[in-house]
């Protein structure tokens, strides 16, 4: 058995079973993909797939237990990788990162910035997508480190730790009623066509379950992932805009209103996650402590060995 029979089984689970997919993300044939499969089924005395024709149907209850073997083997080989970079070049590399657009837009420069300050021979690699986007990067090795506020709990494979809270805010036209309105309800905010964020992103589930909770269908006329787009539909009277508090924070256009929503909606946490069982250089201990005091080089080893799952901001 070899690393390549390795890869194409793990890949082949990874595509759905589908090895015309898995062979164009290994950059080989077809007939190469299930050749190597057979010759690693045949060696280990056992059907990891089962098949109808030549195709793959489903993984069998020892494929599950290969898979499984697989996965550590295949992630201790890029942590040797990584062990062998730390020490042949501690000062240099690349640090992936895997995150959502608000993230990449309002939070990371400063910490980015300041990475590259105190080690110049790192290099970036800013991945952006939907929270399950980023837990698929951290879990196919593309990013190291990853960051949003929705979903990376969902996965068991992934480490998780809190990095800060948010609220979301309404924004507003000067001249819109609800600007000169002393006290906001959720009541108020639902009787208006609502621009915000698509569901999947940026504390949208917060958002949809305080109207649920209080019975109210507010109007969406408008999602977007982005915030400056929300931003700039509610400049032009589409509705009253629900964004991150990061994306106002620093706006150089003075001609919205903004009404803090915690009190409505509830905080939010933005998380940075790890691979489970990743090994993590030096910078990336680091980076995450530029990301929050909190994230500590020792907390988050901790956690990467099992000690630690949460802890409270």
């Amino acid at each position: 058995m070899n690393l390549h029979q390795f890869r194409f089984v793990q890949e082949a689970a990874r595509r759905n079973l589908n090895l015309t997919e898995a062979a164009k993300a290994l950059h080989t044939s077809q007939p190469g993909v299930s050749k190597a499969i057979i010759e690693l089924e045949q060696e280990l005395g056992i059907d990891i797939f089962a098949r109808h024709g030549k195709r793959l149907k489903r993984i069998t209850e020892p494929g599950l237990h290969v898979l499984q073997s697989i996965e550590i083997i295949m992630r201790e080989i890029g942590n040797l990788k990584r062990i062998g970079e730390q020490y042949s070049a501690q000062d240099s590399g690349t640090l992936s990162i895997a995150t959502t657009h608000t993230q990449a837009r309002y939070v990371l420069p400063l910490p980015v910035a300041k990475l590259r300050e105190t080690y110049p021979k790192v290099n970036i690699s800013l991945h952006q997508g939907a929270p399950d986007q980023v837990a698929k990067m951290l879990l196919d090795d593309t990013a190291e480190i990853g960051m949003a506020t929705e979903a990376l709990t969902a996965y068991e494979e992934l480490i998780t730790l809190p990095c800060y809270e948010w609220q979301h805010v309404l924004v507003l036209p000067l001249d819109h009623p609800l600007a000169k309105k002393g006290s906001l309800t959720l009541e108020d905010v639902a009787k208006e066509p609502v621009i915000t964020y698509h569901p999947s992103f940026t504390g949208r589930t917060r958002i949809d379950t305080a109207f649920a909770h209080k019975k109210l269908h507010p109007r969406i006329a408008l999602e977007a992932i982005d915030s400056d787009v929300i931003k700039t539909y509610v400049r032009l009277g589409l509705g009253v805009g629900i964004v991150a508090e990061m994306a106002v924070k620093d706006d150089p256009i003075k001609d919205l209103v903004i009404r803090p929503m915690g009190q409505l909606l509830g905080m939010n946490v933005a998380r940075v996650a790890f691979k489970r069982g990743a090994y993590l250089r030096n910078f990336v201990y680091q980076f995450a402590e530029m990301l929050s005091d909190r994230l500590t080089p020792t907390l988050i080893a901790k956690a990467m060995t099992g000690h630690v799952a949460d802890y409270e901001l």
